[in-house]
């Protein structure tokens, strides 16, 4: 309300902000097409020209993608549009002026953009030091930098526009973080490449020199690069496979390279040790097998036969195998990890309340559904709403909830929220608490007489015991006495 009251056109701008980001990118995508079919421009001759019956059916589809804008959504309509216009106006105009129409509308657009972002984010309204640290925006700026380059300069600077995608897309910025997010170990690991790699080409130098000899394929009629004083200046590749004995490095004797240069295609890479360094890491690395896989196959006969098949299984067991493996395992489990923080994310904010953090199974069975809790009750773009109300308004105007929200606001306390408690759940639990404590009164009422049922019981057991208890020690008199009986009466 304050910025169309104000300023309607920032306003207007800043609410059609995701409009402009998807124009943008598909804006960078349709140049970079044009490009990639069309470059070098004007080689063939025949640029800007089509037949008679190709410019027919592209007066149609234009005219076909045009009544498409009527009938169809715009994200499914515009683009058929917009590759239709493309292409007749390069078989119209011509694909240079093409390309500068749609630069200077990728330029325009993303200003427009960037004014809408700065009217979204009030960036300027946060001082410069906040300008300068906000990344967002120096991204959005830098965007505008590469729209320019490639509208002044040259066209391949709008293959940087692509990017764009890494930046929209959550799951291409969960690739590059799984990179980054465990930056220093992975850097780590390949300092110990490094080192394992410097470490054989060492060896190599040292015992397998004349092993590191590589087939290559000479460029044909190069003729060597002259100095200031007229002197063939001769290159590392020209002077390990073509130098003449007059011009030939103090370093590299004459009749060395001569041999080489008997030997069609074949050159030695390890006359030194960079040299060496340069061959194990750019061939070691790159071939499944280790760096043996591009060096001579020795013989069984030579000395260093055995030296050799343990240098190159050295090389692949802890090279290729062990530190490389480590350096992908580190990326794969953070990618995993990042996935997994992602579903959780997701999970939460289906199944919990973003308000009161309240979670689904708390409204099963009550008068008020989860979905209607989220929309109703709490919904949060209400609070949004609330919390914008309070910032604009005149504090004078003020009520008293209002008041007290906005004094929380400044001191950034949430208390506020209603935290674990809603209404519809306030009222229904009143309702259950009289139905648990109508419950409880019934089954203590049944409680106190099943304990007089067994109290009576008990009592009568207690009885039970006692009688025959009695004529146990009646029986017990008894048997006493008849013994004495039948002594008195055994003399008859």
């Amino acid at each position: 309300r304050v910025w169309s009251s104000n300023n309607p056109a920032l306003f207007w701008f800043s609410r059609h902000i995701s409009l402009w980001g998807s124009i943008s990118f598909n804006l960078a995508v349709f140049i970079n097409l044009a490009v990639a079919l069309f470059y070098p421009f004007g080689d063939d001759g025949d640029e800007g020209t089509l037949s008679p019956l190709f410019s027919a059916l592209l007066w149609i589809a234009v005219a076909i993608c045009t009544s498409m804008l009527f009938f169809l959504s715009k994200p499914v309509g515009i683009r058929p549009f917009l590759v239709s216009v493309m292409l007749r106006s390069i078989y119209t105009i011509g694909l240079g002026p093409t390309l500068i129409l749609l630069g200077a509308a990728n330029l325009c657009n993303k200003i427009v953009f960037l004014v809408s972002f700065v009217g979204n984010r009030g960036t300027f309204t946060r001082g410069y030091r906040a300008v300068i640290l906000d990344m967002a925006f120096l991204y959005h700026v830098a965007y505008v930098l590469v729209c320019m380059l490639g509208l002044f300069v040259h066209e391949f600077f709008y293959s940087f526009l692509l990017f764009d995608l890494v930046y929209r897309e959550e799951t291409l910025l969960n690739v590059i973080k799984s990179v980054t997010r465990n930056g220093r170990s992975i850097i780590l690991t390949a300092v110990l490449a490094l080192i394992l790699v410097y470490l054989f080409s060492i060896i190599g130098f040292l015992f397998l020199k004349d092993d590191f000899t590589m087939e290559v394929d000479r460029l044909k009629n190069r003729t060597p690069v002259t100095g200031n004083h007229g002197v063939p200046t001769m290159t590392l590749p020209s002077m390990m496979g073509a130098c003449l004995k007059e011009n030939c490095s103090p370093t590299i004797p004459a009749s060395n390279t001569a041999d080489e240069d008997s030997e069609d295609g074949i050159e030695r890479t390890c006359d030194t040790l960079l040299m060496c360094i340069v061959t194990v890491l750019n061939q070691g690395l790159r071939n499944g097998g280790g760096v043996g896989d591009v060096l001579r196959r020795p013989s069984k006969d030579e000395p260093l036969f055995a030296a050799r098949v343990v240098y190159d299984l050295l090389f692949f067991f802890i090279v290729i195998i062990i530190v490389l493996n480590l350096i992908f395992g580190v990326i794969i489990d953070t990618f995993a990890d990042l996935r997994s923080e992602k579903q959780k994310k997701e999970e939460i904010l289906k199944t919990t309340c973003f308000i009161c953090g309240l979670e689904r199974d708390k409204f099963d069975n009550k008068t008020v559904s989860f979905e209607e809790h989220i929309k109703s009750e709490h919904n949060m773009w209400h609070y949004l709403y609330f919390i914008v109300l309070v910032k604009v308004k005149d504090p004078t105007e003020y009520t008293g909830p209002e008041s007290y929200v906005a004094q929380m606001i400044v001191e950034k306390n949430l208390d506020w929220f209603p935290r674990m408690r809603a209404m519809s759940l306030v009222s229904n639990e009143g309702d259950s608490e009289q139905n648990e404590i109508r419950n409880l009164q019934e089954k203590l009422e049944s409680t106190m007489s099943l304990v007089k049922q067994l109290s009576g019981q008990l009592a009568e057991l207690k009885e039970q015991m006692t009688e025959q208890r009695k004529n146990k020690q009646r029986l017990g008199f008894l048997g006493s006495n008849t013994p004495h009986v039948n002594h008195h009466m055994s003399p008859h």
